[in-house]
């Protein structure tokens, strides 16, 4: 399980800028420019408290390192297909499939266990459980 901090190295390792400043219509977002620089943003006065900004953060870096940006302008471009891409990377960056077992093993039975063992809002706990229990990020489809 990394810790907050290691997502910001994570950042910095790669050269992508994290900035935090007021967003109107969002929380976070990320965008790649015109060189191909990764840059994200996140708004302090929306988050809800360190595992809401974990989650975000590994969200965008999600976008950043697996190249998941979608064009609006593109009528063949899947916008759900990018995000699930940046949700994946984010949950096998926080939760392992192993740290997951051991803490099912160890007496955790319910999301909200979970989300609070491994430091995490339940929404990204949802999507873990999914994506190691039945291979997708459809947790819509199990909650």
């Amino acid at each position: 399980m990394r810790a907050l901090q290691e997502f910001y190295r994570i950042a910095e390792q790669q050269n992508i800028s994290v900035d935090l400043f007021p967003l109107q219509m969002r929380e976070a977002l990320s965008l790649m420019d015109s060189c191909g620089d990764c840059h994200i943003a996140i708004d302090p006065e929306k988050l809800k408290g360190e595992p809401d900004e974990r989650a975000k953060l590994a969200h965008e870096l999600g976008h950043c390192l697996t190249g998941a940006f979608y064009n609006r302008y593109s009528d063949f471009d899947c916008r759900q297909r990018h995000e699930n891409k940046a949700d994946k990377w984010a949950v096998c960056a926080v939760v392992t499939e192993e740290e997951l077992d051991e803490a099912v093993a160890e007496g955790c039975s319910t999301i909200w266990d979970l989300a609070e063992y491994f430091g995490v809002p339940e929404e990204l706990m949802k999507k873990a459980v999914c994506w190691y229990t039945y291979g997708n990020m459809a947790a819509d489809l199990y909650f």
